[in-house]
C-alpha cells in the first residue's frame, strides 16, 4: 500500500453554505456535505474548487448582503 499522499484520490465536496472541500475518496463523506465536482488526483480536484469557488462568502451572508441591496 502506497503512503504517497500524492497518488490518494480525492472528491471535491461541498456543504449548503457553498462552501469546497478536498476530501480523501476513501473516506465516508461527513454529514452535512456532497460530492460536487471530480474524483482524481489532488491537483485535479483543487483545480476545480479554484475555477468553481470565486466568492468565498458562505451563501448565507451573499443572500443576506442581495437582500439588503448591497
Amino acid at each position: 500500500m502506497s503512503t504517497n499522499n500524492d497518488e490518494a484520490e480525492y472528491v471535491v465536496l461541498i456543504n449548503d453554505e457553498e462552501q469546497y472541500s478536498l476530501w480523501p475518496a476513501r473516506r465516508a463523506i461527513p454529514d452535512g456535505w456532497r460530492v460536487d465536482g471530480p474524483q482524481g488526483s489532488k491537483e485535479t480536484c483543487l483545480s476545480f474548487i479554484q475555477d468553481a469557488w470565486t466568492d468565498m462568502r458562505p451563501k448565507s451572508l451573499r443572500e443576506a448582503l442581495a437582500r439588503h441591496g448591497r
